[in-house]
């Protein structure tokens, strides 16, 4: 019998602080294991005892990547726990600033943290010598990203307009005209990188994953809808938990989430692109097709350019809002507290976001329960590493210490999607 452990002491340029140990018994990894190992950030804990309005600032600070997707999901569960409906140019304004969130993360990921793996650069610094054009499109699509953040939000970082019932401002037709223009430029240069990330060699690796994603009558998710799989589920917002549940492990300070019947699944571009092909116009479809990537795609390695597409489609449909937006009467709708429950969920650029708040008469909070997508996709992570390494253990350990560094960031995970350089250690017996 032969036994050995693989171990990446720490992961490097992450958000957040983990590691990997994979076991291998008689040439067969016996478990991966992604360890998360940052101390507790108690935000559910210290939610706690204040009032909804502080809630929209507090959330967003989960996440310098994603703070819309935590100010989304927590103002839709309060305003579900209140009984109150935002519609019309609100709901679009909604949907415009969530835009902007998913063209600068996944423009992020795409070209400066995910595209080197394939072209065997160290790091993107490396990879703009022989591809500057890219990687200065890319800031291009960051900086139209975030512009629309900023206008809409009043800042790109941790946007502060954003509240309970709508935003605490609005902007004119005016602010937006100058936004557009960045937006029509940045739409030429998605297209033109999803064309580029499609050429890229994909190593021959599927997945059956149960796919979860939200899922909308008419649109492609961002912030309604219901929950649904690629195996049957179709449950509403508030129904999460009858059918999901987290359970801590020895390894992590992340819980790791699973469905109650079949266990891990997979949330974020790849799911919410199976599940909703539908509901992508025309030329986005048309454009996915060219890119080789059919209605349903399973190989994680390609998720670089699901991701892609996804930056096309937010690109048109913030040009669509703006074209079609008149400015509100009012920046939000009344508010008037009671004492309930409500459920939130929400597409962020790595899946559903899902949130619950128990609130008091006044508003306080009372109890505070949120689920990001990370923690969703963990035990997948560490499947697909158990896959992956188990393929490659007759190849030497950097190639298959880079392997599983690219297989991590296939999901763009907050832990670990800007992991590069990793330290490997290796214990034989």
């Amino acid at each position: 019998m032969t036994t050995k452990t693989i171990r990446v002491d720490y992961l490097t340029r992450v958000e957040g602080e983990g590691a990997l140990d994979l076991h291998i018994k008689d040439g067969r990894v016996t478990s991966a294991q992604l360890n998360i190992f940052e101390p507790p950030r108690f935000f559910e804990a210290f939610l706690r005892g204040r009032n909804v309005v502080e809630l929209p600032d507090i959330v967003a600070r989960i996440c310098g990547i994603c703070p819309i997707a935590y100010q989304m999901s927590a103002v839709h569960a309060v305003e579900n726990a209140f009984g109150i409906k935002v519609d019309g140019q609100l709901r679009a304004l909604r949907r415009m600033i969530y835009c902007g969130e998913w063209i600068g993360s996944h423009a992020l990921h795409v070209v400066m943290l995910h595209a080197p793996d394939f072209l065997g650069f160290p790091d993107v610094i490396q990879m703009a010598r022989e591809h500057g054009d890219i990687v200065r499109g890319a800031l291009v699509l960051k900086k139209a990203g975030n512009e629309l953040m900023r206008v809409l939000g009043g800042r790109e970082i941790h946007p502060v307009s954003v509240k309970v019932g709508g935003f605490h401002r609005v902007p004119g037709r005016a602010e937006l005209a100058p936004v557009a223009e960045h937006l029509e430029e940045a739409l030429g240069l998605a297209v033109g990188l999803v064309r580029w990330v499609a050429s890229f060699d994909f190593p021959d690796f599927e997945r059956d994953y149960e796919f979860v994603a939200l899922r909308h009558p008419d649109e492609y998710p961002f912030n309604e809808g219901r929950i649904v799989s690629s195996r049957g589920l179709d449950i509403d917002v508030a129904d999460y938990e009858t059918e999901f549940e987290e359970r801590h492990v020895a390894h992590s300070t992340a819980l790791h989430s699973l469905l109650k019947r079949r266990g891990a699944y997979l949330v974020g571009p790849l799911a919410r692109y199976g599940l909703n092909f539908d509901r992508l116009p025309a030329s986005v479809q048309t454009l996915a097709l060219e890119a080789g990537i059919g209605p349903k795609c399973r190989n994680p390695f390609q998720s670089i350019v699901v991701r892609a597409l996804e930056i096309v489609y937010a690109c048109e449909e913030a040009l669509r809002l703006i074209a079609a937006y008149e400015p509100p009467e009012f920046a939000s709708v009344p508010v008037e507290t009671r004492m309930a429950v409500g459920f939130g969920c929400t597409e962020a650029p790595r899946g559903i976001c899902w949130h619950r708040y128990r609130c008091d008469a006044d508003g306080a909070i009372v109890e505070a329960r949120i689920v990001p997508p990370t923690s969703q996709n963990q035990p997948s992570i560490e499947s697909d590493l158990t896959v992956v390494a188990t393929a490659m253990l007759d190849q030497p350990e950097d190639v298959l210490r880079d392997r599983c560094e690219q297989s991590i960031r296939n999901y763009d995970p907050c832990i670990s999607c800007a992991a590069h350089s990793l330290k490997l250690s290796l214990h034989r017996t």
